[in-house]
């Protein structure tokens, strides 16, 4: 996707469509952390602590789960 800058008073910005906050779980309250290393910009979700959590342990049960399988598909 290729979006363009609009400008917005003094300021430009850029509109995040609603397909994309739906993918990323977040609304348009959410806040994004913004990184740069120069060349390319990321938009990052701020998640709070349970949201966090959940999903730490989400990750944990998967690699307990599944952890040698995907091992095994990785080789």
């Amino acid at each position: 996707m290729i979006k363009t800058l609009t400008k917005h008073g003094n300021s430009y910005a850029m509109v995040i469509d609603k397909p994309i906050l739906e993918l990323l779980k977040t609304t348009p309250e959410t806040p994004f952390e913004i990184m740069s290393d120069g060349r390319s910009l990321v938009l990052t979700p701020v998640r709070d602590d349970v949201t966090e959590r959940k999903f730490d342990d989400a990750v944990a049960t998967l690699h307990k789960r599944f952890g040698r399988a995907m091992k095994r598909l990785a080789e």
